[in-house]
Parts: C-alpha cells; sequence; structure tokens
C-alpha cells in the first residue's frame, strides 16, 4: 500500500499486515465499517448485530468457501475456524473476524485456507500447525485474486489489455495524490497490456472527499472523470465546492447539468455501492491496489510494480 510521512514527505514501504498494526490504519478501518452501518436500514442494522453476536453458530461466513465440505469435515471446519486465532492484530477468532469485520483479507485467508486443507485430506493437527505458520510469516506482495466488479467504472488503456489495475482512492487522501504520478509512469511504461481502472473510497475523517467523489462521477457522466481527476488531485486539498465548480466551467461542462447532478447527489448510491465493494474486497485504507483482482500489499511505484506485471503477462 503506498505510504507516506507526513512529516518528511518521504514515502514509506507498505508497513506489515493490513490492520491491527497501526492505530491509525485500524481507526481507518473502523471508521469505515461505522459507515457502512450507517447506510443500513434499521432492519438490516438488527440483523447485522444479531449475526455478529452468533458468530459461533453461524453455518457461513462471508469470503469462506466450503462447498462441497459435508458431514464431519464441515463440523471440523467450524470447529477451527471458530477457535483459531485470526492473526491481522484484531484479537478475535477466525470466525468472528470474518463476521465482525468483512473486509478483513487475513480472516479470509486463513479461513478458506482450512476449507481446503479439510478438503484435500489434512488432520486437524497439520492445519492447526498450518494456521501458527502462516501468522509468523509477512503477507504476500499480492493476495488471492478476488472478484472486483468494473462495469460502467472510469478507464484508461487499451481494452484488451491483459492486466487490469484497480485502484480505490479518495480525492481528499494526501497517499492517494501522491500515488497519480506513480500510476501514470506505470502505464507509460506498459501502455499496450495495462490498463487502469479508478473506484470511489472517500474515507469518513476527510470532510470533502463525498462530495469530490461525486463530483468526479458527473464529470464522467460527461465524458471528462480524467480530466476531472487530474485538477482535483492537482488542487489538493481543496475540494471546496466553489473550487470544483470552478474545475467544472475551465472543463467546458454543462455547469446546469453538473450542478443539478452534484447537488442532487445523483452518485451517492454509487460511491456507497463502491465502498461496500472495496471492503468486501479487503481495503481498510486509500489509496489500495489490486493487480488483475489481486490486492497489492506493498508500495506502488514502477520499480515494485512492474516486475509483478510482467509475471502476469507471462
Amino acid at each position: 500500500m503506498f505510504r507516506m510521512n507526513l512529516q518528511d514527505n518521504n514515502v514509506l514501504p507498505y508497513e506489515g499486515r493490513v490492520r491491527g498494526l497501526t492505530a491509525p490504519r485500524r481507526q481507518m478501518r473502523e471508521n469505515k465499517i461505522v459507515s457502512f452501518r450507517k447506510l443500513l436500514p434499521l432492519l438490516s442494522l438488527t440483523v447485522l448485530c444479531l449475526a455478529q453476536e452468533g458468530w459461533q453458530t453461524m453455518t457461513a461466513y462471508p469470503g469462506v468457501d466450503m462447498q462441497g465440505l459435508t458431514g464431519a469435515k464441515k463440523t471440523l471446519a467450524f470447529k477451527l475456524i471458530r477457535s483459531e486465532q485470526c492473526s491481522c492484530g484484531c484479537e478475535m477468532k477466525i470466525a468472528e473476524c470474518r463476521v465482525k469485520d468483512p473486509s478483513c483479507a487475513i480472516s479470509r485467508k486463513l479461513g478458506n485456507t482450512v476449507a481446503k486443507e479439510i478438503s484435500a485430506g489434512k488432520t486437524e493437527a497439520a492445519i492447526r500447525a498450518d494456521l501458527k505458520k502462516m501468522a509468523t510469516e509477512p503477507p504476500p506482495v499480492l493476495d488471492d485474486a478476488v472478484k472486483i466488479s468494473t462495469t460502467g467504472d472510469p478507464v484508461r488503456g487499451p481494452a484488451k489489455a491483459r492486466v487490469t489495475i484497480v485502484e480505490f482512492s479518495d480525492f481528499q487522501c494526501p497517499f492517494c495524490s501522491k500515488a497519480v504520478s506513480e500510476t501514470k509512469a506505470v502505464m507509460r511504461q506498459f501502455p499496450n497490456d495495462v490498463k487502469f481502472i479508478f473506484k470511489q473510497f472517500p474515507l469518513d475523517d476527510h470532510a470533502q472527499a463525498e462530495f469530490g467523489a461525486e463530483a468526479a462521477l458527473a464529470a464522467q457522466a460527461q465524458g471528462k472523470f480524467w480530466e476531472m481527476h487530474d485538477l482535483m488531485y492537482a488542487g489538493y486539498p481543496n475540494l471546496s465546492r466553489t473550487t470544483v465548480l470552478g474545475y467544472a466551467r475551465k472543463l467546458g461542462l454543462d455547469m446546469k447539468r453538473f450542478t443539478a447532478e452534484v447537488d442532487g447527489h445523483k452518485y451517492k448510491a454509487r460511491v456507497h455501492s463502491e465502498e461496500q465493494e472495496g471492503e468486501e474486497a479487503g481495503v481498510g485504507g486509500t489509496p489500495t491496489f489490486f493487480i488483475n483482482g489481486k490486492k497489492l500489499n506493498d508500495t506502488f511505484d514502477v520499480a515494485t510494480v512492474a516486475p509483478l506485471i510482467r509475471k502476469e503477462l507471462k
């Protein structure tokens, strides 16, 4: 994940696991979960709370594929994920983490490891040993691939490119602003092989980020997403209404339509949908990048990403 030291403006490498290592990153994850719940109707919220309280007895867990497991094998799978600790730093059991924090990529991987190893015939002792070993290992540079919908999302690069990079980003995030030059550098190096897709993920503690996300989508509706994207990041962190309307005029947008769509929050539901999709894919902060569906757990720069792209192209 792209990170920056705000004191000296130096780019820092990815620090470790997706969640639980630092208070700011843990708080971002908690803020996103609270935001997601606020969007749910009261009935859905009640159901969610009941589900969280009953994680010990649930028969299906988000993101854990137990298809093909029946009888004693399924019983063993439940036993293991309900008793073994998630190694993300949350201090919860794997099953508990899957229910209370479905965006956690680590508990998802551990749960699916349990299911796969039981299916392969491994013993309970061997699986527990493997889980303990995984807890001491650093995260892979790329996680296992997940499905991410890209229909209708803004895209740069050739439609038939063999490598797709998806970024979940926030227009008021300093790390996202710094990442823009790196994404463009990667695209220049692989002009025929990579396409780049942008997804909205405004953080709660950035007051103007959601407004910026909705404005960017309103610009996309008039064929000017990337132009608006570049202007908003170049003008970071100012995303005031006056500033963004100035960008829209500069781009020659239909101002009556643009203003009506932004003020009417036409794209609010789409922004929230992309946030939820990001959480389910394991996004815990911004920017988060996926290369052919595999979440990148390292710095996003040409030196790091170019070898990964070449490997995908083999």
